[in-house]
């Protein structure tokens, strides 16, 4: 299977053709050709996360995941992953579940990489949410309009739920109420009540909407990557709260510190938004081609896979600088809950 529509990344010339000019935050960045050397003085001279905090990152093109360390700043393992794995979600009792597009196969791996259970699916697998107390996994269908739920231990389909056209990112809110999709080819959220699995809203967004994520505080945060901006969304009443512009292609949401972090595809940066003002605080500049973002569980970093460098980059959630660059396998995606021990 072909990648879904939107996933094919355009050459390193016209992304940078794309990008447009944006507010850089003052000493937030370090120059790509000094990263990697200053990575370790910095991961040893910087406050570091938990110990159990490891990166779990699909690379698509190398059909692998790396393992990161994010204390010590090293890849501490590599697994193969055949089927160009890109969605990905880990489980707080262990559990890490890769969605390798090409083979349409979701895995359950342990903590070792050994696989413990696995399902081909027939359609367009892309993202993927767990909710761990009522042992499920979502998946959603890029080609058929639907999100898969299957048993979270043997991945035996349970149910499918209805969805517009092309559903992307996949979401649970962090009380567990809600399940949320990106519909990207139908510009809205499809928004179910986690529980009972029944739909709720279908909610007009912005255009092609495809990451999205819940903020601490509830709201629903969908990454519009044809119209530059965010859509902010009340979850419980379906109601738009507000459009706050990014850069170009905003493509992944995380939330740390007060405040929300995307990733531009188009642009190698993240965007900073105040959440209780949604002001927009600047812009972080990270690898080329920046996708899959996550939050450690103490929420003092933020991790990126830059796809086009295999690397991702790590940023301090205080002082928002870049504080490591660490290289990957070959492509990395990571899109979904990547690190162990995530804060919500």
């Amino acid at each position: 299977m072909s990648m879904p529509p939107g996933w094919a990344p355009l050459s390193s010339a016209s992304v940078r053709r794309r990008t447009k000019p944006g507010r850089r935050l003052t000493g937030a960045t370090i120059p790509a050709a000094s990263a990697r050397v200053v990575a370790a003085i910095l991961l040893v001279a910087s406050p570091l996360p938990a110990l159990a905090d490891r990166a779990y990152v699909t690379c698509q093109n190398g059909t692998a995941l790396s393992v990161l360390d994010l204390t010590s700043g090293a890849e501490v393992a590599r697994w193969s992953v055949p089927g160009q794995p890109a969605g990905v979600a880990v489980a707080a009792s262990g559990a890490i579940y890769t969605v390798a597009a090409d083979s349409k196969t979701i895995r359950r791996h342990d903590r070792t990489g050994q696989v413990l259970a696995e399902v081909t699916l027939d359609g367009g697998p892309i993202g993927i949410a767990h909710d761990e107390s009522r042992g499920r996994i979502f998946v959603s269908d890029w080609y058929n309009a639907r999100i898969w739920v299957l048993a979270d231990q043997s991945l035996e389909p349970l149910q499918e739920l209805t969805t517009g056209a092309a559903p992307a990112g996949l979401a649970l809110s962090p009380d567990g109420r809600f399940l949320a999709s990106a519909d990207r080819d139908a510009d809205q959220v499809s928004i179910f009540d986690a529980g009972t699995l029944a739909l709720l809203h279908r909610v007009s967004v912005g255009t092609r909407p495809f990451g999205l994520r819940f903020a601490p505080d509830g709201r629903l945060f969908a990454g519009n990557v044809g119209s530059d901006d965010l859509s902010i969304l009340d979850p419980g009443s379906g109601a738009r709260l507000a459009t706050v512009p990014v850069g170009a292609r905003p493509y992944g949401v995380a939330f740390a510190a007060g405040r929300a972090f995307v990733t531009n595809q188009y642009e190698d940066t993240l965007s900073v938004i105040d959440l209780a003002t949604l002001k927009d605080l600047g812009r972080i500049d990270v690898g080329e081609y920046p996708e899959g973002i996550d939050t450690t569980a103490e929420g003092t970093r933020i991790v990126v896979a830059n796809w086009f460098e295999n690397t991702v980059t790590v940023v301090d959630t205080q002082s928002l600088q870049v504080v490591a660059v660490l290289d990957t396998c070959d492509g990395p995606r990571a899109f979904g809950r990547f690190i162990a021990g995530t804060a919500d």
